[in-house]
């Protein structure tokens, strides 16, 4: 078990609908100690790869995302779900729907700050159905970039998202993936992976 599955059996909480809790530690209060862990982890998982930039959506992504840039030495750049009157010039845009919000958004990047000579590595905080990953793949297709990676702290292994990312080839590697849970008993099963 690694330090990410050790901390989610800990302080995660199993809600009704699949829903996993992590608000006491991952995405609403964070642990910083354990956020410059997660960099650290996926630097290490990613060492071989030139990376440029690393992208990821507001909100819960940025947190995830900061000290994994920080660890490779390149920005980080966020894809924002609304348009404000401070985004000038043209834009990346694409339409990502949340598993837990129950919503879709346009999410929206600049395009002075993705382009062709980009080697992006996408970083989440969760993975479910896939779709917000698809959307910042698109958004980095679109600006012409390789992406390099996608790097998830929570994949839930029941669901269909990771199943659908690894099978259009992209490299995709997740801290813990979740294969069950139960909200009776709060049991949360985990995937062995060999890292």
């Amino acid at each position: 078990m690694n330090f990410l599955e050790e901390r989610i059996m800990r302080d995660g909480i199993v809600k009704p609908g699949n829903v996993l809790k992590v608000d006491s530690f991952l995405n609403h209060q964070m642990d910083i100690s354990l956020m410059n862990e997660i960099g650290k982890e996926f630097h290490r998982r990613f060492a071989n790869k030139h990376i440029t930039k690393v992208l990821t959506i507001e909100a819960s992504g940025i947190a995830i995302a900061y000290p994994v840039a920080n660890e490779f030495g390149v920005p980080m750049v966020f894809a924002k779900k609304s348009k404000s009157i401070n985004i000038e010039g043209e834009m990346y845009v694409a339409e990502v729907e949340s598993f837990t919000h129950k919503n879709k958004n346009q999410v929206i990047v600049s395009k002075k700050f993705l382009g062709p000579d980009d080697h992006v590595l996408i970083i989440d905080d969760f993975l479910a159905n896939g779709c917000a990953l698809q959307g910042l793949i698109s958004i980095a297709e679109s600006a012409g970039a390789t992406v390099e990676g996608l790097g998830i702290a929570i994949e839930k292994g029941f669901q269909i998202g990771g199943r659908v990312i690894r099978n259009l080839g992209y490299h995709l590697e997740s801290l813990a993936i979740v294969d069950a849970m139960d909200a009776d008993t709060g049991i949360i099963t985990f995937r062995e992976q060999n890292v």
